[in-house]
């Protein structure tokens, strides 16, 4: 059983971080009142909530997100979305890409335009709450992942030109063209932290060549152990054992891998 608290003190990649962080990521569901409540019990004395609504026709709601201060860390963790309205919504090519930060390749409009709606705040955020060299950590699930993502490209490429000590993201889709991605996995070796459930079907969203991922893959097999690479044979064969391990439900098995709780699940087995 291993403590919820968060250890500011964290810097390089471990499985217990990686698990604060997706706790961190599933947070951003919660209500401002749990945000505010569960903060305090990690040892966070500052709280910012981030949201702003659209309007139709753009496909989402609102974007949300928070950020926690504390004396050595900030954490800001991004509100991800429903498989389907996500599915949907990546499925729309109607709308041209959006240059990438500091002019970097480009990514996929909705989520450039998703993180522009509270990217001023954020930022400002981060700024203020930075005020004893504290670590900045971006996280996210699903939609939030890709905003995580960018958030960092951001701060990196834009003023202030700050770079995150670490990005993680679960059940991130596919964000931006091949030329950010090739920029953002120089300026992020060993920041960038991408983990992908077996059979998740959001990361195989929306599609190849014109859309990619970021590199530093964290690959969950259908067993739940945790991998750095996966070869390709090796992925087809996991992918099918993930597909019959529920009989019942084959077809499900893309949106049930890729719930919180499922990566949740898997990064707590795995401290054993």
């Amino acid at each position: 059983m291993t403590s919820t608290a968060i250890d500011q003190k964290a810097t390089g990649y471990t499985v217990r971080h990686a698990l604060a962080m997706a706790r961190a990521a599933a947070l951003a569901y919660q209500d401002e009142a749990t945000i505010d409540a569960t903060a305090r019990t990690w040892g966070f004395d500052r709280v910012r909530h981030h949201r702003t609504a659209f309007r139709p026709p753009f496909p989402l709601e609102d974007t949300q997100a928070y950020t926690l201060g504390g004396h050595s860390m900030i954490i800001t963790g991004f509100r991800g979305t429903e498989p389907a309205e996500l599915r949907d919504w990546l499925s729309d090519a109607t709308t041209p890409p959006w240059p990438g930060p500091g002019g970097k390749g480009y990514v996929h409009h909705g989520f450039a335009e998703a993180l522009q709606a509270v990217w001023p705040q954020v930022g400002a955020t981060v700024d203020e709450f930075r005020d004893n060299g504290q670590t900045v950590w971006f996280t996210g699930h699903s939609l939030g992942g890709a905003l995580a993502m960018l958030a960092g490209a951001r701060l990196h490429f834009e003023e202030p030109r700050l770079t995150a000590n670490g990005v993680y993201t679960f059940g991130q889709p596919r964000t931006c063209d091949r030329q950010l991605s090739k920029e953002f996995n120089t300026a992020f070796s060993d920041r960038m932290y991408r983990f992908v459930n077996n059979n998740d079907i959001v990361p195989q969203l929306p599609p190849e060549p014109t859309f990619h991922h970021v590199s530093a893959l964290r690959y969950i097999d259908a067993k739940g152990a945790i991998h750095h690479t996966m070869p390709l044979l090796s992925g087809m064969l996991d992918h099918a054992r993930g597909l019959t391990a529920d009989a019942l439900a084959p077809t499900s098995d893309g949106v049930r891998d890729h719930l919180m709780d499922a990566y949740l699940h898997a990064l707590e087995h795995n401290q054993d």
